[in-house]
């Protein structure tokens, strides 16, 4: 699937990911290959980006998710 995240001053992560984990306002949860369209509010937390090759984590203060045809498109407020 294609995520990409993104702040208002710049964009994080643009490519390929094979799961996300992210950190909702009820609760952590993941998004995989072909999940099913989703949209939902983060809280602060970690998102943490698994592409096959690695892992990367990222620490967000809060925002939005949308998960729409194998996209995964998250608007956070601040990467810290």
């Amino acid at each position: 699937m294609h995520l990409e995240i993104i702040t208002p001053d710049k964009k994080v992560f643009a490519g390929e990911a094979n799961a996300v984990t992210l950190p909702g306002t009820e609760g952590q949860f993941q998004v995989l290959n072909r999940h099913a369209p989703l949209v939902s509010t983060l809280g602060k937390g970690d998102v943490v980006v698994d592409t096959g090759a690695e892992k990367q984590t990222y620490i967000i203060d809060g925002g939005v998710v949308e998960v729409l045809n194998n996209k995964v498109l998250v608007l956070a407020e601040a990467v810290l």
